[in-house]
């Protein structure tokens, strides 16, 4: 017999997820095929729940961090993977983040099993609530059986948007029908020129009408920004903005 309800167990997690500004964008129940690695004490996962920040809330949490403060690499993911982690042990399960790797978890795969978003023009997926201003921090996997409830039809944003002006709203074209050029995006934020997309995030992310409400402040999109540039400058050996 449970000394807890599962139902219990998801209240308490979205209670501690909710006092860092973080959100559970639903989940599922693995099958070999999505790749979900064992529990630490070598159990098949039960369920999996993803989880990550919609809209600024997370970023004012995290803002008051010591790891926003200590001047170490890679603080948010770092802030991340301490609550996160420590949330999946209080509940005997485990916890994997973007970053894991190589090989990366297939996170894209996983937001499709377990939240109604779709892919956007821009290619980053749109949900229906929140737009693009939501992103994946990390999964919890978590050892017993979860009720969780059945993801909800929503019918893809885009389709109902006729004028698509996240597509004409990057200053260089970036996004079009060859896909992203990042190279051409990345070249346009070093810039002064691109002092509007760097400061507040990039332009054509902000021309979607879905989710307004929930679009990240001026600092939080700096940071992702930032983050960003030098993550390019890592994959490409150099050059660019030095990510201070």
């Amino acid at each position: 017999m449970k000394t807890r309800s599962s139902i219990g167990v998801l209240d308490r997690i979205e209670a501690e997820l909710g006092a860092a500004g973080l959100v559970m964008f639903g989940g599922f129940r693995p099958e070999p095929a999505d790749r979900v690695p064992p529990l630490p004490d070598g159990r098949r996962a039960a369920g999996l729940l993803m989880i990550g920040n919609a809209g600024p809330a997370a970023w004012r949490a995290f803002a008051t961090a010591p790891e926003a403060a200590d001047g170490a690499p890679d603080p948010m993911d770092r802030w991340c993977k301490r609550v996160l982690g420590g949330l999946a042990a209080s509940f005997g399960g485990g916890a994997h983040f973007p970053s894991d790797g190589p090989p990366y978890p297939p996170f894209v795969a996983w937001a499709k099993r377990a939240a109604p978003v779709r892919e956007s023009p821009l290619g980053m997926l749109i949900h229906p609530i929140y737009g693009l201003w939501h992103a994946y921090r990390g999964a919890l996997a978590l050892p017993e059986g979860l009720p969780l409830p059945p993801q909800q039809p929503a019918a893809h944003p885009c389709d109902g948007c006729r004028d698509k002006p996240c597509l004409t709203a990057c200053p260089v074209a970036a996004f079009g029908p060859q896909g992203y050029r990042v190279t051409d995006c990345v070249a346009h934020v070093e810039t002064a020129a691109g002092a509007d997309c760097a400061g507040l995030g990039c332009r054509a992310r902000r021309a979607c009408p879905v989710g307004r409400v929930f679009v990240y402040d001026p600092p939080q999109a700096a940071f992702h920004m930032e983050a960003f540039l030098r993550a390019r400058q890592r994959r490409t050996g150099g050059g660019g903005s030095d990510g201070r």
